[in-house]
């Protein structure tokens, strides 16, 4: 044999069509195990490698996932949130356990990004990270599906959304986290986040907060709410002092985001309010800075290894043309010394 060896050069070794190596080297199911072994045996012996540009032209497909990140206010130059950091490890690594490559772009969310990717061959589907408003985002989502692009999208899980996604159980993470607080011996709970529709995800932690508030004989006072609409240390510390100008008691806050609440415990560090012996503090994601504050901050585990396991699954079930669901994920509490509330 002369050359590189070809399929056919398989095919004769093996004794079966060229068509059912072809077949056995895509892991069709309908080559028989044995005789996947066998093709794959002789493929190892003739040191056979398969040229994946061919076999994506002919199969129209690229090999490729695109990952979109949409760029975060940040106090480097990153423009990426800390929490989108550890999911585009485990995304990145789900897509090579799968056989695929990916490609990551970042994008601004006042570009036509949506019509940009519609007509583009470099990947077969997209991974949505990241969206701000979700209210001006959606209409760029609608688009999206109406051209028939292959999407999913990591955030909230709505009942008229148009797309598929996956996300964390926020109400519950929300409520978790408040009951928690309660329990600590707090009465005067204070929430930094947006509470509006224009950030759902934000908003579903408000409802679990007031939810759990009211389980415990509390009404939400709106005092105690404050808007920090960008997950942001910056955004967290502005907050806590609105708050603190408005001259309300409170023995906790729960921060809609652990840079939420990092902000927060700088901006009260400042006015020497100490953290958790006069205010206890919890945020919400379990970025990894969080457990190395003084003092740690009792937050709300995301799992990022199984949320990019499962954009990846899901992304793959749409290229199939399976039929595929939107998915919300399970939270978990993390107490840490930071909610001790009255700790000396």
């Amino acid at each position: 044999m002369k050359g590189k060896p070809t399929s056919f050069d398989i095919a004769h070794l093996t004794g079966v069509s060229q068509s059912t190596v072809s077949r056995a080297l895509r892991g069709s199911p309908l080559v028989s195990e044995e005789t996947r072994q066998r093709i794959k045996a002789a493929a190892d012996q003739l040191n056979y490698k398969v040229d994946k540009n061919a076999s994506n032209l002919r199969s129209q497909h690229s090999g490729t996932l695109a990952l979109l990140l949409f760029e975060d206010p940040t106090a480097d130059d990153s423009h990426i949130n800390p929490f989108f950091l550890s999911m585009l490890g485990s995304i990145t690594h789900a897509c090579a356990l799968r056989g695929y490559d990916l490609l990551i772009s970042f994008q601004q969310l006042s570009d036509d990004w949506h019509a940009d990717y519609a007509d583009s061959k470099k990947a077969d589907g997209i991974i949505l990270l990241g969206y701000g408003d979700y209210l001006a985002y959606c209409d760029k989502l609608q688009k999206l599906v109406a051209q028939g692009t292959r999407s999913v999208r990591w955030g909230a899980v709505l009942p008229d959304q148009p797309d598929v996604s996956v996300g964390c159980d926020n109400l519950q993470g929300g409520h978790a986290v408040t009951t928690h607080l309660l329990e600590q011996g707090c009465r005067r709970v204070a929430y930094l986040g947006d509470a509006s529709s224009h950030y759902p995800e934000f908003f579903a932690r408000y409802r679990g907060y007031v939810a759990a508030l009211q389980e415990a004989g509390i009404n939400a006072d709106p005092d105690l709410q404050v808007d920090a609409i960008e997950s942001t240390e910056q955004a967290g510390y502005t907050a806590m002092e609105t708050l603190l100008e408005r001259h309300v008691t409170f023995d906790a806050v729960f921060a809609a985001s652990d840079l939420i609440a990092i902000g927060a415990m700088r901006a009260l560090a400042d006015r020497q309010i100490k953290v958790p012996e006069q205010v206890a503090v919890a945020g919400f994601d379990d970025i990894p800075m969080a457990r190395f504050l003084n003092p740690p901050l009792t937050t709300v585990l995301q799992d990022t290894k199984l949320a990019g396991e499962t954009l990846v699954d899901n992304l793959l079930q749409l290229i199939r043309r399976e039929p595929v669901e939107t998915r919300l994920l399970p939270v978990k509490l993390v107490p840490r010394r930071s909610s001790q509330f009255g700790s000396r």
